[in-house]
């Protein structure tokens, strides 16, 4: 039987390619007019705007068997990510199995199988599948904070943003310490009449080159030799000595170790800073009317609030009984595989501290190992007390943001190799839980 795919972005097309692989049939749905995910500009569930590149490296974010061009810059835009992952489609022979504008509505676990209610141009359909493999991503249900007073100030989140001129003649307050609040308040800082950006806690800001190489490419190099504690203290280091603490910006220094939250890069952020463009913010207390009231008492009036404040996981098509507590805390084997309903899958559930390709792609693998009866699993007990000490290891380190879904990039793919490997063994010697095909 076929199996079903839900997303045609970067962890839809890496699963594609892995069953293509082995030899296992798929079909493939995304919401979309093309394949490519959240790169897309305008795309039904895309958060991209003009300006925005990738924030780790080529060499550290292409797929293994699908090199970016080695005449692109260390840091493509969208524009250039979004067709390289339309040719990585067109490459492997992806783009058959992928049914366009076409939206997963409800997957039902009937028996064995999986029942998959899908809306296309054509109307509403429902067929049943071998297995079901999610990866839609999860970067693109908002989540906008609310404060108390009686806001009348004009207000958008970042997954609205596309163009500087949105921000043009405006005072500007941006709201967050990730990728996009910095990449936006920059853009705010040369469009803008006035840029303000407002941090509940500090992050650790790291320039896209260090010594001369992109940055991620030296933690990379360390990884393969040193545990993450030294690496961190090594890193911070290097940091202090490079831009100074954040305090010296104004912004408030992290309290957590650095390797302990998601990387925020950027180059021009802190320069901004330092030549006025760009004013720095306590966190926010209350918002009335237009006027924004800081944690230290200050107050400023804006034409426009940008909310960076990131996305909630959401799967609105999966019955809730097998999300449990909600998606972020759902135990997965290997971040892969469903604990207690064989066949469901997912690709993508997870957030790296560098890259998502390389993450998603050897995911992918696993799952289409399994699939294709190669790989098997380890015991349903051995599965959970693995989940439990990872959960127990991720706690310690990233504390309670979202530790179910944290993995450490290269740490990761180290592991993954181990696992399809140990899992190979275990199918050879007729040990573990084999997939078998419900047809």
């Amino acid at each position: 039987m076929t199996v079903a795919v839900i997303g045609a972005g970067p962890s839809g097309l890496a699963t594609l390619k892995a069953l293509a692989d082995r030899g296992v049939p798929a079909v493939c749905f995304d919401p979309g007019e093309r394949v490519g995910g959240l790169w897309v500009i305008g795309g039904p569930h895309s958060s991209a705007y003009r300006t925005l590149h990738l924030n780790t490296s080529k060499g550290r974010t292409e797929f293994a068997d699908h090199p970016m061009p080695a005449g692109w810059p260390d840091y493509p835009d969208h524009a250039r990510v979004a067709a390289y992952l339309q040719d990585y489609a067109q490459t492997h022979g992806l783009l058959r199995h992928v049914r366009l504008q076409h939206t997963v509505e409800q997957v039902r676990r009937v028996g064995e199988r999986w029942e998959v209610t899908v809306r296309g141009p054509s109307g509403t359909s429902t067929d049943v599948y071998a297995a079901v493999i999610v990866a839609n991503g999860h970067n693109s249900v908002p989540k906008t904070p609310t404060y108390p007073g009686q806001a009348t100030v004009e207000q958008m989140h970042s997954h609205d943003y596309r163009d500087p001129a949105q921000l043009t003649g405006k005072r500007v307050l941006v709201v967050g310490g990730g990728n996009s609040a910095m990449d936006i308040a920059v853009d705010s800082s040369y469009a803008a009449d006035s840029t303000l950006i407002s941090l509940r806690r500090g992050v650790w800001i790291v320039p896209k080159y260090l010594l001369g190489k992109p940055s991620d490419t030296l933690n990379g190099a360390l990884a393969k030799r040193l545990p993450w504690r030294l690496r961190q203290r090594i890193s911070q280091t290097t940091l202090r000595m490079a831009v100074g603490k954040p305090s010296r910006y104004g912004l408030p220094d992290p309290a957590h170790g650095f390797l302990q939250d998601h990387p925020t890069l950027s180059d021009s952020l802190l320069s901004r800073i330092s030549h006025g463009e760009i004013a720095p913010r306590p966190g926010i207390s209350w918002v009335d009317g237009t006027t924004v009231t800081f944690t230290d008492g200050s107050c400023e009036d804006v034409d426009l609030i940008v909310w960076c404040t990131g996305y909630r996981v959401d799967l609105p098509f999966l019955d809730p009984a097998l999300l449990g507590a909600g998606p972020e805390t759902l135990p997965l084997y290997r971040r892969v595989f469903h604990l207690d309903a064989p066949g469901l899958m997912f690709v993508g559930l997870m957030q790296s501290t560098g890259a998502a390709l390389p993450v998603v792609e050897a995911q992918a693998r696993l799952a289409a190992a399994h699939l294709a009866g190669t790989y098997a699993l380890p015991t349903p007990a051995e599965q959970r007390a693995d989940c439990a000490a990872q959960l127990a290891a991720a706690r310690d380190r990233w504390g309670d943001r979202r530790p179910a879904m944290r993995i450490d990039f290269d740490a990761y793919i180290d592991l993954a190799a181990r696992e399809l490997a140990a899992g190979t063994r275990r199918a050879a010697d007729h040990r573990g839980i084999l997939w078998k095909d419900p047809a």
